[in-house]
């Protein structure tokens, strides 16, 4: 059997775990490199999840037993070892990244924490005691502001983690969680949560468009409250406001000061 073949063998319990010990380190290792990742984009923009890779690290929690890890002037205990140095990554201590994730060159990891099937691009900056969830994907050049929370998402396979695209800026303290795909060079305002099921309100034009799950290309997004009846009376629930979208006319780094600016946008 291939080793994508065994891992799924052993999860659905048609071979027993033990027997599928290499195939899953092999698949960890694969993850490790960059060289499979957990969730990749097709050419029309739509992602699709390599369940089989989260199958693996779920194994791989059933397999690895617990021990004291030595790294650096650091002593864990823990299953899963963490990575050292990465060639041209930019580490600040105490930044953590667990083995089996992938961060690229040119990256820059503050305080941070970035967990094992997640995938961080060339040029993101990962701020500040903001962590990076199992499998998220987070992209290129994208700002990850201080204490923003990034959800993991293993179970079930074939759910899709959180995905961050290219030149996103995501807002300091914001939460983005459940699958959430932020589309590239959208803005995340301070404090904006977004579950699968947070209503994502366009409020540019006279009638609002909901979006759920999604946050389309250069939306400007703020944290925003609507009206909702129970018994006891009228409370506001959560909800996300698309307040405007920064300009295709100039680069990501203007139209981010541009949109900020205009809109007033907390970061």
């Amino acid at each position: 059997m291939t080793t994508r073949e065994t891992i799924e063998a052993a999860f659905r319990g048609d071979l027993p775990v033990e027997e599928a010990a290499g195939a899953v380190a092999e698949a960890i290792a694969l993850l490790d490199t960059g060289e499979a990742r957990l969730a990749e984009p097709g050419p029309d923009g739509e992602w699709t999840v390599n369940g089989w890779l989260q199958e693996a690290i779920l194994l791989h929690f059933r397999l690895a037993r617990m021990a004291v890890i030595e790294h650096g002037p650091f002593t864990y205990h823990d299953k899963i070892p963490l990575k050292g140095v990465m060639d041209g990554v930019r580490v600040v201590p105490p930044a953590t990244v667990r083995q089996g994730a992938f961060v690229e060159a040119g990256a820059i990891l503050m305080p941070s924490y970035v967990n094992i099937g997640a995938r961080v691009g060339a040029g993101t900056m990962v701020d500040t005691w903001a962590t990076v969830g199992s499998g998220a994907q987070i992209g290129r050049d994208v700002h990850l502001s201080g204490g923003v929370g990034i959800g993991g998402v293993l179970e079930p396979p074939g759910a899709r983690p959180v995905i961050i695209g290219d030149g996103a800026f995501i807002g300091s303290r914001a939460i983005v969680v459940e699958g959430v795909h932020v589309e590239p060079e959208a803005v995340l305002g301070a404090g904006v949560v977004l579950t699968a099921s947070t209503a994502i309100l366009d409020v540019t034009t006279p009638e609002a468009t909901e979006y759920r799950g999604r946050v389309p290309t250069r939306a400007v997004v703020i944290p925003g409250t609507r009206p909702k009846e129970y018994p006891a009376g009228t409370y506001g629930i959560p909800c996300a406001l698309i307040i405007g979208r920064r300009t295709e006319s100039t680069d990501r780094k203007t139209s981010l000061n541009q949109a900020l600016r205009e809109l007033d946008v907390a970061v």
